[in-house]
């Protein structure tokens, strides 16, 4: 709403009794209320003896009595209402604004003609008695024990959810995240919290320690204090994993960080690392100083990961040896084709191996030897299961090898009871040949639970390419198989498919090889550069060119077929900003759902953000958003066809995916991908963001921004190297 300004620059204070919510953000307060005012005030408003109040408030209901300090405006388009700096509400005291109250929807299963009863039988002590002595509700003629029960449930229930939303609203928490503390844990969720905040940086995806730090503070916990030092060094270390991909981190280092961040005292810091350390949540390795720091988790998942590789390779296979010459001319001729001699090494050292990698860009024919290893061992009646990180990888490889794949969460197969996968070390998995793809995307934790579902006897083949961006997990999984020298790697290098995908390949191996990118004028060229100096006119140019310019020359749908991606999320030229614009020119009109600033309607493709198991949606998914309704803030989601309700609390899961970030395009491929570097991305440009990038587009890729940023990005190649140990683990050093 357009204010104008106020008629006093005194603040003024007005009272009424809640008429009606006419909106309420949950995300951050924001609400307008209807309020009656009370027969003597002498207000000048539209509506005689009512106002519209427009302010932040926390949990609101219908019949409560509000206080708010503010002033009046005049809106163009509402007209006068009192914009309120402060909304105080409490429990309605008169007979009208209790049986208002509760027949709100504050009490589940009392309406209007119930509340009527309830309050005629009780009068002004209504709240009290449903507070105090519930007991009395048998007093309401017609009132069975059932529904009696009922109303007491709810009525609690609803009294320690209100104080608990009051409470997170306090401290900055939105109500959606309050939700799902109290999902988390229980009536007893203040009292938890209260006793030790950090909890919740652990325990609640999206609260991080800054927001638990300034409960913690608050609420007593003194600044030097051993629980907030042990915090900041558990919260250092998952910073470290979390930013920068490290699993260990040196000791000096993660002390002084933790002390950057806090200003506690170096000396508590060590003695909370420590105590750490005896708790086992930590684990510190090496005898040299400074000593290596993990948090249990990560370094529980490396060691796993090394001993399962080494079980699995040492491991004798349940069927007889393949004769890899005799397999390689019988695939041959069922293909009708020869296979080049990097190939036919690859295929003959898979052939030979308990486990192995093949490894190599686009175009070199990874592909062609992941189809040749399933016909082989298909061949040979041997079960074969094909699975990838993500369910576009996965989609694309069952397309192109002829046989199905999965998910590797839906192979595991997650089970919300226990908490874990169902396959793992004490259920294995069953099969003889197991094929993972885009294995690049696969973070230490992952490898950890999947290598651990493997049955021992298994041949496993990993595929993947070390050039393109890491996980987004910690870790460098892959890179550390090929480094420790045990697992045996093929890298494949000849470009066989120019003919058929033109510059996107030929431009993705000059990028990787630090060369400058190649452009023809032809008309069915796959590859364009646009050079647009301007941030303003490049956001123009790739809208126009998503919209109206690429669905009319190469016909595809520019919300199925077309995805913009940038190196960051934020400014001009971010993600965010983009998803907006391109919603403004795509998606413009409609019912929405409100979160924070941003609006989902019915045709909107968004993203999912964390690894959901009870929805059966993972990080990085992408879909389409089938049914909105504004009036419960929920949503329907299309994920390759199958619908996932979202309520209020979850929307902080998914996020509008017009543009997205290049690292959380990993493992898909899009018919066409549009993709702007600009110098505002100066920070990000490297030689692997750009090289992913490109890799992503199947059909077309275009480039919109300065030659500058192309150059600076092919230019710097100082990709910055995670801290494991997971090489050092497989080869026997550690």
């Amino acid at each position: 709403m357009k204010d104008s300004a106020p008629c006093s620059k005194a603040s003024e204070t007005l009272e009424g009794t809640i008429k009606s919510v006419v909106f309420h953000n949950e995300e951050n307060g924001y609400t307008v209320l209807r309020v009656e005012l009370p027969a003597k005030g002498h207000y000048m408003v539209s509506k005689p003896g009512e106002a519209m109040v427009v302010g932040k408030a926390r949990a609101v209901w219908e019949g409560e009595e509000v206080r708010a300090k503010g002033n009046w405006v005049t809106d163009k388009e509402y007209g006068r209402q009192f914009k309120a700096e402060e909304i105080e509400c409490v429990a309605p005291k008169s007979l009208v604004g209790i049986e208002r109250y509760l027949a709100s929807g504050l009490i589940k299963g009392v309406g209007k003609v119930l509340a009527k009863r309830i309050v005629k039988t009780f009068g002004e002590d209504t709240l009290n008695v449903l507070n105090r002595q519930s007991a009395r509700l048998c007093e309401v003629p017609k009132l069975g024990r059932a529904k009696i029960e009922q109303i007491r449930e709810a009525w609690h229930k609803n009294e320690t959810q209100r104080e608990s939303l009051i409470f997170g609203q306090t401290y900055g928490i939105s109500i959606s995240r309050m939700t799902k503390i109290m999902k988390m844990y229980g009536p007893d969720a203040i009292a938890i919290v209260k006793a030790n905040p950090y909890r919740l940086c652990r325990d609640i995806w999206g609260i991080g320690f800054l927001t638990a730090d300034k409960i913690a503070l608050s609420t007593g916990i003194e600044k030097d204090s051993p629980l907030r030092a042990r915090a900041a060094i558990s919260h250092t270390l998952q910073t470290e994993a979390d930013d920068a991909g490290h699993c260990w981190t040196f000791e000096n280092d993660l002390i002084l960080h933790a002390h950057e961040l806090t200003s506690i005292p170096l000396d508590v810091l060590g003695e909370a690392l420590n105590a750490e350390i005896e708790a086992n949540a930590v684990v510190a390795e090496g005898k040299d100083l400074p000593r290596k720091i993990y948090l249990k988790h990560l370094w529980w998942a490396e060691k796993r990961v090394a001993d399962r590789v080494r079980a699995i390779m040492r491991h004798q296979a349940s069927f007889p040896a393949i004769r890899e010459e005799r397999a390689i001319e019988w695939w041959e001729a069922k293909a009708g084709f020869g296979l080049a001699s990097k190939q036919a090494e690859a295929l003959r050292r898979c052939l030979g191996a308990k486990f192995s990698i093949i490894t190599g860009g686009p175009g070199v024919g990874k592909t062609t030897i992941i189809r040749a290893l399933a016909d082989i061992y298909s061949a040979r009646k041997l079960s074969v299961t094909l699975a990838a990180p993500t369910g576009r990888a996965a989609k694309r490889m069952s397309e192109a090898v002829g046989m199905p794949a999965l998910t590797i969460h839906r192979l595991l197969k997650f089970n919300p009871v226990k908490n874990a996968f169902t396959y793992d070390a004490d259920n294995r998995l069953e099969g003889d040949v197991f094929i993972f793809d885009e294995t690049s995307m696969i973070d230490i934790h992952l490898a950890a639970d999947l290598l651990a579902a493997l049955p021992d006897h298994a041949t496993v083949i990993w595929v993947g390419d070390t050039d393109q961006l890491p996980s987004v997990g910690p870790g460098s999984v892959l890179g550390d198989l090929i480094a420790s020298s045990v697992v045996p790697c093929t890298k494949l290098d000849q470009i066989f498919r120019q003919a058929n995908t033109g510059l996107i390949v030929i431009n993705a191996h000059h990028v990787n090889a630090g060369e400058p990118l190649e452009l023809r004028r032809d008309e069915n060229a796959d590859f364009y550069f646009a050079q647009v100096r301007d941030p303003a006119l490049c956001l123009q140019r790739a809208i126009e060119f998503m919209k109206e310019r690429i669905p009319r020359k190469f016909g595809l749908d520019p919300l199925q077929d077309v995805q913009v991606l940038v190196p960051m999320r934020r400014n001009l030229l971010g993600a965010d900003n983009l998803n907006f614009e391109l919603q403004k020119a795509l998606n413009p009109t409609g019912p929405a759902v409100e979160r924070g600033a941003v609006l989902f309607r019915t045709g909107d493709r968004v993203m999912q953000l964390r690894n959901n198991y009870d929805k059966d949606v993972f990080n990085g998914d992408i879909g389409f958003v089938k049914a909105v309704d504004p009036a419960t803030r929920s949503l329907i989601v299309l994920f390759d066809g199958r619908a996932v309700r979202y309520d209020a609390a979850d929307l902080d899961e998914l996020v509008l995916a017009y543009a997205m970030t290049i690292h959380k395009s990993q493992g898909s491929e899009y018919p066409a991908v549009i993709v702007i570097l600009h110098t505002q991305h100066y920070m990000m440009l490297q030689r692997n963001l750009l090289y992913t990038a490109i890799t992503r587009g199947k059909r077309l890729v275009l480039l919109i921004g300065v030659n500058y940023a192309i150059d600076k990005a092919i230019e710097t190649n100082t990709v910055r190297e995670r801290r494991t140990s997971l090489s050092d683990r497989i080869a026997g050093l550690l």
